[in-house]
């Protein structure tokens, strides 16, 4: 008998509908995810459902891929023995096809264990999944974080949870305190993730916290509260994925270059791959390999992943990540160009546009562990820069800026940059106040030249009605 359904399980009616729709049908399915997105609860899910039940009566088979060496032989034991053909050994399909007349519903649960593999292995463990898709009597539904499947598979991707169904997930085994909305901000920095949500719930049900304290252990351990029991933890999923052909396939720069997507909130670039790694020459084989693996997935223009993964993946160290410091480089070189209508280059920083984010937390992360590197202050004031030009926006490094000591070297040029973005998008009394201590900072360096510079912008500032937008 297969596993039975998950008891509580929300958000995945439409889902569950066509899935349903397509096995009536008697169309191979493929649900692909990354680990912990649910796939496996929605299969049983459809393995149950009425009209399943139905249509296929007790010839539906659940066979957990992951529980079996990766071979054909294994593959074709464990198919014999669960649909009652007491074959022990076969060697392909044929003693086996009498068995296989009736309608069936199979599921390949985790079948990324047997799939994606390398040499002839994988050409006969293919074989076989591929000749059962191709049965018009059996429905095969593939679970799978890898893409790899039999030709005419209709292949789901499975989505991460919606707002409520993430909270009905959390507070269907959680039963402490509130305030929601407290609950809500966690859920969302875990990118409403199935496995991750239900993990936390249980944490914080075992430990009987209420929602003030699970604010509190959050803020100090994070996504470090999934991976306590490693069975039943994110790491686990995560680490099936790390340990697959697929990946191991890749080569050296493999982890490395899924630790720097980790580290970046939008993730990379695809088009800017030439210069982020100019030394990893199949840059994006490995990319598109690690969506294959559903470690990461497109969105914009962006190479990204669901924050969960993103927080075991990231180097807990960036100083200690070797890739992740040259790719620092290379970003700090980018914006190092002199930004003016009247300079070369003006148009090709426009890059910034689009990366502004992933820029910012860089220089968040580098300047928090090197507060006194003029190299990294000095490529904050190349970025205020940019954005002046062409994303006027507030920054989160404002706070940062300010509190730098007065005698730090960076800090007047820091903070008269600062003050341009501020009047930029219209807080003219902050951008007054900045020039103001910038114009004191200069004066006690005795640096004449741009006293009489910052005392120019001040002049001009102060006579500007509150409408106006002016630029320096």
């Amino acid at each position: 008998m297969p596993p039975p359904p998950p008891r509580d399980f929300f958000g995945r009616d439409e889902l569950i509908e066509k899935i349903v729709g397509l096995a009536e049908n008697m169309r191979p399915i493929a649900l692909i995810g990354a680990g912990g997105i649910g796939k496996t609860s929605i299969a049983l899910t459809v393995l149950h459902d009425n009209r399943i039940k139905q249509q296929f009566g007790d010839h539906r088979w659940f066979i957990r891929c992951d529980k079996f060496p990766a071979s054909r032989i294994h593959l074709l034991h464990q198919l014999s023995k669960v649909i009652g053909a007491g074959i022990g050994n076969p060697e392909d399909l044929t003693p086996l096809r009498p068995f296989l007349s009736s309608k069936m519903f199979i599921v390949l649960d985790n079948a990324e264990s047997i799939l994606g593999l390398q040499g002839t292995i994988a050409e006969e463990i293919n074989a076989v999944v591929e000749e059962l898709s191709q049965y018009n009597n059996i429905c095969l539904c593939i679970t799978s974080h890898i893409s790899i499947l039999p030709p005419g598979c209709d292949l789901l991707d499975i989505p991460t949870l919606s707002v409520e169904a993430a909270h009905n997930t959390f507070y269907c085994i959680y039963k402490h305190g509130d305030p929601p909305n407290l609950v809500h901000n966690i859920l969302e920095q875990l990118d409403f993730h199935p496995l991750s949500i239900t993990i936390l719930a249980t944490v914080a049900q075992n430990n009987r916290w209420n929602t003030n304290r699970l604010t509190k252990e959050w803020e100090k351990q994070r996504t470090a509260m999934l991976h306590l029991q490693h069975n039943k933890s994110l790491a686990a999923t995560i680490e099936l994925s790390l340990a697959s052909p697929i990946f191991q396939g890749l080569g050296s720069n493999a982890h490395p270059l899924l630790e720097v997507v980790a580290f970046f909130p939008q993730g990379i670039n695809e088009d800017n791959l030439d210069w982020l790694f100019p030394t990893i020459p199949n840059r994006a084989d490995i990319l598109d390999k690690f969506c294959i693996l559903s470690l990461t997935y497109q969105s914009n223009g962006f190479v990204t992943m669901l924050a969960p993964l993103r927080d075991y993946l990231c180097p807990k160290n960036p100083l200690l990540a070797p890739l992740l410091n040259t790719t620092k480089e290379h970003y700090f070189e980018r914006l190092s160009v002199e930004v003016s209508p009247d300079k070369p280059g003006f148009e090709e920083a426009q890059w910034i546009i689009s990366e502004d984010v992933n820029v910012e937390h860089l220089l968040n992360v580098f300047t928090t562990i090197d507060t006194s590197s003029s190299n990294i202050w000095g490529t904050c004031t190349y970025f205020m820069r940019h954005l002046y030009w062409y994303k006027r926006q507030p920054v989160s490094l404002g706070p940062k800026i300010e509190g730098l000591p007065d005698d730090h070297p960076s800090k007047p040029t820091c903070l008269f940059h600062l003050a341009r973005l501020f009047n930029s998008v219209g807080n003219y009394t902050k951008s007054r106040q900045l020039l103001i201590h910038t114009l004191e900072l200069w004066r006690k360096q005795g640096n004449k030249y741009e006293v009489a510079e910052t005392l120019q912008i001040v002049t001009i500032f102060a006579f500007l009605p509150s409408s106006s937008t002016a630029k320096s």
